[in-house]
């Protein structure tokens, strides 16, 4: 306990990566987010609540990332420019 009387953290500290890898980094933990959401209902919805299933789980999310990674660098640009037609953008 700190002076104040309360419960005193440590903060992990570590060193970020520069800007210029936010182009690679963004897609890789939206690509890993949704790909875990959707292979957890999938697999709730085709097998249900098994022995074994956060293994299965598991194993079925790393497969779906490694396609979805690349899958989302591919049609991000693509997806840019279509939003690009619907939302004003900001000159850069």
């Amino acid at each position: 306990m700190g002076e104040n009387g309360m419960k005193q953290t440590k903060k992990i500290s570590f060193t970020k990566l520069p800007a210029r890898y936010a182009a690679w980094v963004m897609p890789l933990l939206l690509s890993g987010l949704m790909s875990a959401t959707l292979s957890l209902m999938n697999l709730l919805m085709n097998v249900g609540l098994i022995d074994g299933f956060a293994a299965k789980w598991l194993s079925t999310w790393f497969f779906s990332w490694l396609i979805a990674y690349p899958v989302v660098l591919m049609f991000l640009p693509i997806v840019r420019r279509l939003t690009s037609l619907i939302v004003e953008m900001p000159p850069h």
